[in-house]
């Protein structure tokens, strides 16, 4: 509990044995006798002590133009219980409202606790080494690109940087969900929010703070909330209609029914009491933007970070998920597993992977990487082989280059299509990359990606929680992307695509999709950035310190555990039927209530159970949501 709930705590005890003594005191006929104002000055100093701050709010409120809340609705509702003489009641009722604050200040601060421990991943300190070798304790926002910092064990790394010196495991729990601590050494990335379980390490400041992986995470998690659902931005417009309706409503209802001569004027004050007691939204306001805070923590910690509750209800309608296959169906692994020359161009297989790997030294595509792994394992490159000058890439092609002074050719069919090429296309699976040098087809080398080892459970748990269609995009050839998804259980297939044809093709599912459902589109978050941001859900895979997937992705997954799709889904559904459940339940019992108050069939007890109660019940099932087992 915090200050101010252990203070709101000891009023509460002082009002309750207050008002206990003169409840005893009242029913054995005490104050029987005693003239109304002794007995309203009696009851009116616990009424202060447990109500002052609800007055206060109220009339600072309406100050500042705002009447009709949860504060006005008591104030108004306990003085008109003391206009009557039902001074117990008007206790009671302040009494029990600041029960039920004080149990839903709790409540709402035990499911913020999974955000707070969230963002409790801000490193505190950097320790900077100088050029003479000292270390100085600094803060983290003062540290610039290319500085070293000594990060010891158990110390939360500050910022994104590369491992200059030493060995470690780091603790990315924070940020993943993953238990398992990653190796960190020498040249390997490491990024802020985690901390160095053990050993010593230096590293070299690649992101200065403010644009580090933990600041950007910290941004969008106090960002969030401001990106509100479908049902939040109902339940604000309703309350801002609903209270003053019903407001008006008990003033006509204590009027009224005394000036046609039908009950006399303390009965129908009553029953305007009970009706504004009733009429609090407090249920509402609080236990629907309540629950959908709690489905973000429990995706917290399962290491998925969700920008906001719009899109958190919005993966709750999820029935079609379409992936993009490099880096997020397969590891993005590629290796040289067949090499095809050209008999009729009289090269040798080891000739062609050496034209090939020299064609391919200039680019950074995963691609031209296996290639060149491919050909240095034994050899070495000779960079005045290529003319580095009149090198370029063409996307959804391959490379056009310049080996030993005569045109090179390296890439996919469309590349030898559009420079009129005469080539033998290759059946095999995988990707195939043809080279044709000086005009003449030389041959082809083909190159396999690893499919994730959790790849064909992932697509099967997506259709054990309702998915209905899964669809992979790629740029690989028909029969490559089709093994892929014959192995994991991929239903349909787009193969050969540029990145533009990618967000056509959501397009045209995105018009084909059934009333009230979504499209969530899945991919690395760096070449993908169009889709994800064009499709209804953009989840990130495998984006651990991508500022691309970051920026672009409605949902990101902190890493590259395909698994927690399914997951989100889950936490999404269960989070939306929770909310919904409030919704039903609160107008439900508050109709009811404010029926039977208008006909003087019910008291002011059941009508703090209206509020105060149904309230509490509603916290506490939104609290259920953060609590999500598989």
């Amino acid at each position: 509990m915090t200050k101010k709930q252990k203070k709101m705590r000891t009023r509460i005890i002082i009002t309750l044995i207050m008002f206990v003594i003169l409840l005893a005191a009242d029913k054995t006929g005490l104050f029987d006798n005693l003239p109304w104002f002794i007995l309203f000055a009696i009851y009116l100093v616990p009424y202060v002590i447990i109500g002052y701050d609800v007055i206060r709010k109220a009339v600072i409120n309406i100050s500042h133009g705002q009447v009709f809340d949860e504060n006005f609705l008591m104030m108004i509702a306990t003085f008109g219980a003391f206009g009557i003489g039902e001074y117990s009641e008007a206790l009671a009722v302040m009494l029990f409202y600041q029960v039920g604050e004080l149990f839903q200040g709790y409540a709402v601060g035990k499911s913020r606790q999974s955000i707070t421990d969230l963002m409790s991943i801000a490193p505190e300190i950097a320790n900077l080494i100088d050029a003479d070798g000292n270390v100085t304790e600094v803060d983290p926002e003062d540290v610039s690109v290319g500085d070293v910092l000594l990060v010891r064990a158990g110390e939360k790394i500050p910022v994104d940087g590369t491992v200059l010196e030493g060995e470690s495991f780091v603790d990315t729990a924070a940020l993943t969900g993953e238990s398992v601590p990653r190796k960190a050494s020498v040249g390997d990335s490491v990024i802020s929010g985690c901390v160095n379980g053990e050993g010593i390490i230096k590293i070299r400041v690649d992101k200065a703070y403010e644009d580090s992986t933990v600041a950007k995470i910290l941004e969008l998690v106090e960002n969030a909330s401001n990106k509100k659902s479908r049902m939040e931005n109902f339940i604000t417009r309703f309350a801002r209609y609903y209270t003053p309706v019903v407001t008006l409503g008990a003033v006509l209802l204590a009027i009224i029914p005394p000036i046609l001569g039908m009950i006399p004027l303390s009965d129908s004050i009553r029953r305007a009491c009970i009706f504004l007691i009733v009429s609090c939204p407090c249920a509402l306001v609080i236990s629907v933007p309540l629950g959908f805070f709690g489905g973000i923590g429990a995706s917290s910690k399962a290491g998925v970070l969700v920008k906001g509750s719009n899109f958190l209800e919005s993966a709750a309608l999820i029935d079609t998920v379409v992936f993009d296959k490099t880096g997020t169906l397969t590891k993005g692994e590629f290796k040289v597993t067949n090499i095809i020359p050209n008999a009729e161009a009289g090269v040798t297989a080891n000739e062609l992977l050496k034209i090939a790997a020299h064609g391919e030294s200039l680019s950074n595509h995963p691609i031209a990487k296996s290639v060149l792994n491919a050909y240095t394992e034994k050899n070495t490159i000779d960079s005045s082989l290529i003319d580095e000058t009149r090198t370029k890439e063409v996307s959804g092609r391959g490379i056009i280059s310049f080996y030993n002074g005569k045109e090179l050719l390296l890439g996919n069919t469309k590349l030898l299509d559009e420079n009129n090429i005469s080539y033998k296309p290759s059946d095999e699976a995988g990707t195939i990359v043809y080279v044709a040098y000086d005009g003449i087809y030389q041959g082809a080398v083909v190159i396999s990606d690893v499919i994730k080892d959790n790849t064909a459970q992932a697509i099967r748990m997506l259709k054990e929680c309702g998915v209905k269609k899964t669809v992979m995009l790629t740029g690989d050839r028909e029969k490559a992307a089709r093994s892929v998804a014959g192995e994991i259980g991929i239903d349909e297939v787009a193969a050969e695509l540029l990145p533009a044809d990618k967000v056509g093709r959501v397009e045209k599912l995105l018009l084909s999709e059934d009333n009230g459902c979504k499209l969530a589109f899945v991919g690395d978050g760096i070449n993908d950035a169009p889709v994800l941001m064009r499709a209804d859900v953009g989840i990130a895979m495998g984006s651990l310190g991508s500022d691309a997937a970051i920026e672009a992705a409605d949902i990101v997954i902190m890493d590259d555990d395909i698994r927690k799709i399914s997951t989100t889904i889950g936490i999404a559904r269960k989070t939306v039927r929770i909310v919904r459940e409030n919704i039903v339940f609160a107008l439900l019992v508050k109709a009811v209530i404010l029926i039977l108050g208008a006909l003087g069939l019910t008291t002011m007890w059941l009508a703090v159970f209206g509020d105060v109660g149904v309230a509490v019940i509603a916290i506490l099932n939104s609290m259920r949501a953060l609590n999500y087992k598989k």
